[in-house]
């Protein structure tokens, strides 16, 4: 039997709630002899009557019945997709991917999805912690709607990586250690006990240029890919540690201390997204998180 047809159901249902053929056809600005053929279509496709005509009144068979009831439900259920697909399309409602670093996740997201949250709530971002290299290769294969990454990145076809913002990488040290510095030398932290970032991520690359243009090449006493565990051994005294310190972020706890870099470097972002149009709910998110760009 071939699919039932959605415009015909909606026609069996107007005539069975309304009564008469008549008045479904005034109701769904459809010419009678139109409605007509709508339900000897199903009744021939079904191989049973559907409707009777009842002392003037059409009336529904126990066979119509049951269709009317399944079409009702089946019906709503088809509004309701199409409703959502169309804030989704308008850009109230749907669900975006994100990938970004920890860092990123810990303290510029949060800003983004709070102003995303008041204006849509129906926007639902999924994040995925991954590096920036992770973060490109999925949005090639297209299992993410939006990467937040380090700059540089080579070119990659089909993709835009734009400038977004870039962070002051601080010093971030025991506050018990005595006699530090005002501003923190590559020579000087070369000499301490250091936490650093995962030698696969960028940040770790940027330090160790940092470092190596001073001529200095530590190792670390250990390396992490989650700056609030870096951090959490700073205060205990472990050692040292370099990481992106962004404006809007909280000031360490007491028990770490900030220091600048002699020379000063900065870790640069960027949000990288597909070539061409988006779905309105990545353009909202898109939107939010260039709030957060610093020019």
């Amino acid at each position: 039997m071939r699919e039932l047809s959605l415009d015909r159901l909606r026609t069996l249902l107007a005539v069975s709630d309304l009564g008469s053929f008549a008045a479904a056809a005034k109701a769904l600005h459809l010419a009678p002899p139109t409605v007509t053929l709508h339900v000897a279509d199903l009744e021939a496709r079904l191989g049973t009557k559907l409707l009777l005509r009842n002392r003037g009144r059409v009336v529904a068979t126990g066979t119509g019945a049951l269709l009317i009831e399944r079409a009702r439900r089946l019906l709503a259920e088809a509004d309701e997709m199409i409703d959502a697909l169309q804030r989704q399309v308008a850009g109230r409602a749907g669900r975006v991917r994100v990938g970004a670093s920890t860092g990123a996740i810990a303290h510029l997201l949060p800003q983004a999805l709070q102003a995303l949250q008041a204006e849509h709530p129906e926007i639902d971002v999924q994040v995925a912690v991954l590096t920036s290299e992770e973060t490109l290769a999925r949005l090639v294969a297209g299992t993410l709607d939006i990467g937040i990454v380090a700059l540089p990145q080579p070119p990659v076809a089909g993709l835009v990586v734009q400038r977004w913002r870039r962070d002051p990488v601080m010093a971030f040290v025991p506050a018990a250690w005595a006699r530090c510095p005002k501003r923190a030398t590559p020579a000087w932290l070369a000499a301490q006990p250091l936490i650093l970032n995962d030698a696969g991520t960028r940040l770790s690359r940027l330090t160790a240029e940092w470092f190596a243009a001073a001529g200095q090449h530590p190792r670390a006493r250990i390396e992490l890919n989650y700056n609030d565990a870096i951090k959490s051994l700073v205060a205990a005294g472990y050692g040292a540690a370099l990481l992106p310190q962004e404006a809007s972020a909280p000031a360490p706890e007491p028990r770490i201390r900030m220091l600048p870099l002699q020379p000063a470097l900065w870790r640069p972002l960027g949000l990288a997204h597909r070539s061409g149009d988006h779905e309105g709910a990545t353009q909202q998110v898109l939107r939010v998180l260039g709030q957060l760009a610093q020019r």
